[in-house]
């Protein structure tokens, strides 16, 4: 077979945070084998790590890292994508610093000229912008540098909210940003999904996020990440409705909730998550009652007490609608197989 991968360079240097190396990595790493699943092609990408000397580089966790090539080796390739990841520094009151180390800022400026596009993972942001790689562009980052970002670079426009985005270049290389370290995973599978298509992104989502894997008509990935949206508003809704799914989740309490009119939330549901609030929420409390009938000893009445249906009927009813399955016939099928690995790990 062939090979066709996309050469991604992820720049490092002293004090650089690991989570931001290594999150985009996993995500690059499972395209391969869901391409496969499609075609007899192997295509994916190569990632390569780059930093001033090919001496360790300790990151801001203590982990050191040993990169794969320098910053001038690396630079007489032909770049698919820059990967730039974020520092910060905390001074004795307690306010965070993002890192722009000139040298590095110097070298991102010198690589991006050389690259098809360019993204930043959190903080990263800031060495984009003092690099002048933000200049006139719409871009992101954490929440609690955003300010900053805005301050110390008029010319970039700064946007808080999303959780990343795309700002397309003509002279220049296209420039993604990313709003925080967990959110270089969604920025990953958006790279995928533009390289490779949504349907090998969905499948890398799916093993990303399968803590279990299911048989039958389980679902193979979690509700809440079954579909990424693209602001933090409708994420801290989702995160609402999932801590108080043992509540009444009205649509006007949403609503409320999310500073948006009943209308404009149903409107919000269908553009980010192809779905109504209703059958979101419904699905969710399925999802929860499965994991505790797969899980735990609970009785129906206390599954259903505690997922939001109220009573049994209701649980039943849902189970039947969405698993064509009773929450009896879950249990049985799909506690044992629970419990065998159970044994399994206690042996």
């Amino acid at each position: 077979m062939g090979a066709v991968n996309r050469l991604m360079v992820m720049v490092l240097f002293e004090g650089v945070d690991l989570l931001d190396v290594t999150g985009p990595p996993e995500v690059f790493s499972l395209v391969p084998r869901e391409v496969l699943s499609k075609t007899t092609e192997r295509a994916g990408y190569e990632v390569v790590l780059a930093a001033e000397t090919l001496e360790p580089v300790t990151t801001a966790a203590g982990v050191r890292i040993l990169p794969d090539t320098t910053f001038q080796d690396v630079g007489a390739r032909a770049i698919d994508t820059l990967l730039v990841p974020g520092s910060v520094e905390v001074d004795s009151e307690r306010r965070v610093h993002p890192v722009t180390e000139p040298g590095t800022v110097a070298r991102v400026k010198a690589l991006a000229g050389r690259a098809r596009r360019v993204a930043s993972v959190c903080v990263g942001a800031h060495i984009l912008a003092a690099a002048g790689l933000l200049d006139g562009k719409r871009a992101t980052t954490h929440w609690s540098t955003a300010q900053r970002l805005a301050a110390d670079h008029p010319a970039v426009r700064v946007d808080p909210d999303p959780i990343f985005i795309r700002e397309g270049g003509e002279a220049s290389p296209e420039v993604w940003t990313g709003a925080g370290i967990s959110a270089c995973l969604d920025l990953s599978l958006a790279l995928v999904a533009e390289d490779f298509g949504e349907q090998v992104a969905l499948r890398v989502a799916r093993q990303l996020v399968m803590y279990l894997k299911r048989p039958g008509g389980q679902s193979q990935f979690s509700v809440p990440l079954e579909r990424v949206s693209t602001t933090r508003r409708i994420e801290d809704l989702r995160h609402h409705i999932l801590n108080h799914l043992d509540q009444r989740l009205t649509v006007p309490e949403l609503a409320a909730y999310a500073h948006v009119s009943d209308r404009q939330l149903t409107r919000i549901f269908k553009a980010e998550l192809g779905t109504t609030p209703h059958a979101y929420i419904e699905s969710l409390r399925v999802e929860t009652a499965g994991h505790l009938l797969a899980t735990t000893d609970d009785t129906l009445e206390r599954i259903a007490s505690g997922c939001g249906f109220g009573t049994v009927d209701t649980l039943i009813r849902a189970f039947r609608r969405r698993l064509a399955a009773t929450p009896s016939e879950y249990r049985a099928k799909f506690r044992g197989t629970t419990a065998q690995r159970a044994s399994l790990t206690s042996s």
